[in-house]
C-alpha cells in the first residue's frame, strides 16, 4: 500500500431522525488502547446517553492486515458498529476511531432507519474531520561536491521535493524523502545529472504526510 488516509483534526457532527439526536465523533488513535480511551470519554461527556457505538481501523505494519473493529453497544445486531466502520474504511481512513452516540427519541427507527442514522451522523462527523493523505516515503541520504547543488535543489523543486535536513562540510549532505514507487528513479536521475558525482544511500520506507 502506498498511502492511506488518516485524521489530523477531530471532527464532531450531529443529526436528528424522529427525535433520536446521532452524535458522532472521529479522532485520530494508534492502538485499541487509545481508540477505548475515546469512547470512555465519550461516555462521560454524554454519560445519560444510551447507546456510544463505535468502531476503529488501525494500519497493520510489518505486513500484517489492518485490525478492525466494530460495536453496536446494545443496538440490534449490525444495525451501528458496521455502518460506521464501512464509512472509515469506504473514505480509506486508518488509525482512527468513530463513534456515535445515540439518544433515543421515543420512536423506534427499524434496523434499516437504525443503519441509515449511523451511516450519517458517521459521514458527518469525518466530513467535518481535517483528512491526512499520507504515503509511504523513503529517506534519501545525499552528499555531492558544491559545484552540484544549484542543479540538485533545482531537480528537486520540479518534482516538489525539498530537503528535510542538510548540512555542509567538504560536501554537501541533503536528505529527502521521495516516493517509494519513484526513489530508484530518482536516485539514478540524480546520478545522471552529476555525472555519477553523488553518493545516495536509501532508508526503510516509512509513511510521512504528503506535501501540499
Amino acid at each position: 500500500m502506498e498511502s492511506y488516509r488518516t485524521i489530523g483534526k477531530s471532527g464532531e457532527g450531529e443529526i436528528v431522525e424522529k427525535k433520536s439526536r446521532f452524535i458522532g465523533e472521529i479522532h485520530a488513535v494508534t492502538s485499541g488502547e487509545e481508540a477505548l480511551e475515546r469512547l470512555t470519554a465519550a461516555r462521560k461527556k454524554y454519560y445519560d446517553a444510551k447507546h456510544h457505538c463505535s468502531a476503529y481501523v488501525l494500519l497493520g505494519s510489518g505486513g500484517r492486515s489492518d485490525t478492525e473493529h466494530a460495536s453496536d453497544d446494545g443496538e440490534p445486531s449490525g444495525t451501528a458498529g458496521r455502518p460506521i466502520l464501512e464509512v472509515l474504511k469506504g473514505a480509506g481512513i486508518k488509525d482512527a476511531v468513530l463513534i456515535v452516540t445515540r439518544y433515543f427519541g421515543g420512536t423506534l427507527l427499524g434496523t434499516g432507519g437504525l443503519s441509515r442514522a449511523y451511516t450519517a451522523s458517521a459521514k458527518a462527523a469525518l466530513e467535518a474531520a481535517e483528512i491526512r493523505e499520507m504515503r509511504q516515503m523513503i529517506p534519501l541520504t545525499m552528499d555531492f561536491p558544491y559545484a552540484g547543488e544549484g542543479a540538485v535543489r533545482r531537480y528537486l523543486s520540479r518534482l516538489g521535493l525539498f530537503p528535510a535536513d542538510s548540512s555542509y562540510s567538504d560536501k554537501v549532505s541533503f536528505l529527502v524523502y521521495a516516493e517509494a514507487a519513484e526513489a530508484e528513479k530518482n536516485m539514478q536521475e540524480l546520478s545522471d545529472l552529476l555525472s555519477g558525482q553523488i553518493n545516495i544511500s536509501a532508508g526503510e520506507a516509512e509513511y510521512r504526510e504528503a506535501a501540499g
